[in-house]
């Protein structure tokens, strides 16, 4: 009988994120399907009450929480004493979390101290004669792998993205609260800084995800590159519609060839065998070829469409649902004024 422990870190106001709840819908839909199983929950922040009333219709038999200021910021040293205090008190076979940099760095250390062997970057999980495997992509979601392991406590960090986030009516629950004895803290957290000072482009909870290559860049019909207007385009663009920006790897790399690029691009935005995968529900392609490197990052993107000016590029070879063969700067400009 497996017993499922359901690891969540609670926001500064209390809520549980967008990847902490679609790990908890894969936790219940796994603890309706291993038969003799049972769902606990443990929460880490000081407003646990808060979020374990948010998700107390979830069916899990036990709330915990470990509480305190000091287990509000991300860090080692608390994070990993919180799991381990939280696995040893449910015993539980099956940690599940969702795997967040946070989690990413304390949940391996903590499995360490249960005796427990982790896996990460799970995609997906099956149950056949009560017996549970994940699923895992490998070389760049070329290769898929199904496996499982008879060690316990077993870890699991979730792919964000991929689940649908669990979903239900609020209400009251009892919390038992965890007490936890702390090594002597070495760091502080002062505060926090965004990574940029620019606009946002980058949203992974966007419903499309808008790429450029680097056919923005280049010299356009009348001889001249045309860049300042082609930013001007893009921004105006993601305002409108509140996509997320990516880019190509042969664009980002401008930038260290000294040639005159779209600011808002870094390697950030990289998308591809490089760069991410994204997970969009629709995707728009603009001045990019489509070559195999950069599509591979469109694997999990739903709808696939592409603006480029040449008809035999490579989305045009089975890999876009849609390809318009047109000058991207006048679709983007038509685009814009009907937004």
């Amino acid at each position: 009988m497996e017993k499922i422990l359901y690891l969540a870190h609670v926001e500064s106001d209390g809520t549980l994120s967008k990847a902490a709840l679609e790990s908890l819908g894969a936790a219940v839909e796994l603890s309706k399907k291993l038969s003799g199983s049972s769902l606990s929950v443990g929460l880490i922040g000081s407003q646990a009450e808060k979020a374990a009333g948010s998700i107390a219709s979830c069916g899990a038999t036990s709330f915990f929480a470990v509480s305190g200021p000091e287990f509000d910021c991300s860090r080692y040293s608390t994070d990993a004493a919180a799991i381990e205090a939280l696995g040893r008190q449910t015993q539980a076979t099956l940690m599940v979390a969702a795997g967040t940099s946070r989690f990413g760095r304390a949940v391996p250390g903590a499995t360490f101290r249960l005796n427990g062997r982790i896996d990460s970057r799970i995609t997906g999980f099956t149950v056949e004669n009560n017996s549970f495997q994940i699923q895992r992509w490998f070389y760049r979601q070329r290769m898929m792998s199904t496996q499982t392991r008879a060690q316990r406590p077993w870890a699991l960090l979730l792919d964000p993205g991929v689940f649908s986030p669990w979903a239900g009516q609020p209400g009251t629950t009892s919390v038992q609260s965890i007490a936890v004895n702390l090594p002597e803290l070495r760091t502080r957290v002062l505060g926090t800084e965004t990574a940029t000072t620019g606009p946002q482009t980058i949203r992974p909870d966007a419903k499309l995800l808008f790429v450029t290559g680097a056919g923005w860049t280049k010299k356009q019909s009348d001889g001249q590159p045309h860049v300042k207007e082609a930013e001007d385009l893009i921004i105006n663009f993601l305002e409108k519609t509140r996509a997320s920006l990516g880019s190509t790897k042969s664009l980002v790399d401008q930038t260290g060839d000294g040639q005159q690029v779209i600011s808002l691009l870094s390697h950030i935005n990289q998308v591809g065998q490089t760069g991410s995968t994204p997970r969009h529900q629709k995707g728009l392609s603009t001045c990019c070829h489509g070559e195999e490197p950069h599509t591979v990052g469109w694997r999990f993107i739903n709808e696939r469409r592409a603006i480029n000016l040449d008809a035999n590029c490579g989305w045009a070879q089975g890999k876009a649902d849609v390809l318009y063969v047109a000058d991207a700067f006048q679709v983007l400009k038509k685009v814009n004024e009907l937004l």
